[in-house]
């Protein structure tokens, strides 16, 4: 009978190094060729599990592919570049990018990634955090990581993504903090002594997000029928470099080294002096004679549900076109210095609003105002949901002008005033026990005459004796 071995059974045997060797048939590799993983271990009952093993994630199809795994950081520039960018939105894509350069890679980017363990990411997202990271922050990293793993284990390029093994940081969500009507009045009353008051109108009256104010175009305005149409919103992405050699392109704006602690170059910068460049740095694709994909650009909002139309308060329709008449006054005197976009709030030479000056007038108006310091989402789209819930107006409706997806989400956009749930309990509690009833004053002298008969009178001080 010969020795040769049934198709796709493995060997274990004893070799002359003092290892004990065991060898599996996993299929074939994409040439065609035998794919034949090999084990070893310095035990016999060792050997045997490891081999138990291979076989049973290739007999449940689990098996990874033949060939050197790459290292994290290579599986995330491949998962950035060829997968994550056909799905993600641009705005999307660079917080991916931002976050994979700057903790992912520097984390845990140089282990292989078969060889990623949970107790790896748990010290990178304890370091994070020591560092001074928000846990929001951790989390989104976490999330970055635990997709772009989904896809290696999907392509049995790994055998388990082990960020399912990882709990990430707790984040206590972060509480709405909205105009109260009083305050909006204020800050209104406040942008009105700016020509961008109308802006301001449509965010705080409206509940529009910043990109789909700045990206509103005359072309999806209906002002006979009373509409907005948000199809587009103004975003600014991260240029990105069209030359072939990044790293040679941006090479007069490399600093290798840290900045002295009485640094006076960036004294004036708002976060403080940038980090050093890496040495294989391929940033500042903004100096990049043929850069692309970048700057201030009209893109379409996430959802399709964000695109539908949104009714425009009778009162708005007359300053809106107040507004057109000063807007068609300003491309008049900048003559042919102007630059047609059609947008609905322009500079004075027809450019959108820069969203970073934008930011800006929005602390200049709180400070004018007299209100405490929040965030631009606060002073818009939560304020707006929480006025519209106070004026009586009910959840799924304000879901419909919000352009919300769920209404769990517009539930928390929308935050209950202590005022108005004091009043609730108050009539709670009159349903529950009613208010004692007023005690009869008595008789009281009149200076008419009753409409009682003289018998009735009788009759009733009888009962009194």
């Amino acid at each position: 009978m010969s020795p040769r071995k049934p198709n796709m059974e493995s060997s274990i045997y004893f070799g002359t190094d003092g290892w004990w060797h065991g060898r599996v048939t996993m299929g074939v590799k994409n040439d065609g060729s035998p794919d034949r993983r090999h084990r070893r271990a310095k035990a016999e009952p060792e050997i045997k599990r490891k081999v138990r093993e291979l076989e049973r994630l290739r007999d449940q199809g689990r098996a990874p592919m033949a060939g050197r795994k790459p290292t994290v950081a290579r599986w995330m520039e491949t998962y950035l570049t060829d997968i994550a960018s056909l799905k993600l939105k641009p705005r999307s894509l660079d917080d991916y990018w931002s976050k994979t350069r700057n903790d992912i890679i520097p984390g845990v980017g140089q282990h292989r990634i078969d060889k990623l363990q949970p107790e790896h990411l748990e010290r990178m997202y304890r370091a994070m955090l020591d560092a001074g990271h928000a846990p929001s922050h951790v989390v989104k990293v976490h999330r970055i990581l635990s997709r772009a793993l989904k896809i290696a284990h999907r392509r049995r390029i790994i055998a388990e993504n082990v960020a399912t093994l990882v709990d990430p940081p707790s984040v206590d969500e972060t509480e709405a903090n909205p105009f109260t009507k009083e305050e909006a009045k204020a800050f209104l009353e406040a942008a009105a002594k700016r020509p961008t008051f109308m802006r301001w109108i449509v965010g705080v009256g409206m509940g529009f997000r910043q990109g789909e104010t700045l990206g509103l175009r005359w072309s999806y305005v209906d002002l006979e029928a009373e509409l907005f149409r948000p199809e587009w919103q103004l975003q600014r992405l991260t240029w990105r470099h069209g030359c072939g050699a990044a790293h040679v392109c941006g090479g007069r704006l490399h600093r290798f080294d840290a900045c002295p602690p009485d640094c006076t170059t960036h004294k004036g910068y708002k976060r403080g002096c940038p980090k050093p460049c890496p040495k294989t740095c391929t940033r500042h694709a903004s100096a990049c004679p043929q850069r692309k994909g970048g700057g201030l650009v009209f893109t379409r909002p996430k959802t399709k549900k964000s695109r539908n139309a949104v009714p425009i308060p009778p009162v708005f329709i007359s300053l809106l076109h107040d507004h057109k008449a000063r807007q068609e006054a300003m491309r008049e005197a900048a003559s042919e210095l102007w630059e047609e976009h059609d947008v609905v709030f322009s500079r004075p030479d027809g450019r959108p609003l820069d969203p970073r000056a934008d930011y800006e007038e929005f602390k200049e108006l709180l400070d004018e105002a007299g209100i405490d310091d929040r965030r631009l989402y606060d002073g818009s789209r939560h304020t707006a949901g929480t006025i519209l819930n106070e004026l009586g107006v009910d959840m799924p409706t304000i879901m419909e002008i919000l352009r919300h997806t769920q209404i769990s989400q517009t539930r928390r956009y929308v935050k209950g005033r202590s005022h108005l749930s004091k009043d609730a309990m108050r009539r709670m509690g009159e349903f529950f026990v009613p208010a004692p009833s007023k005690p009869d004053p008595g008789p009281s002298e009149t200076r008419t005459e009753t409409t009682d008969t003289r018998a009735a009178r009788a009759r009733r001080r009888r009962r009194i004796q």
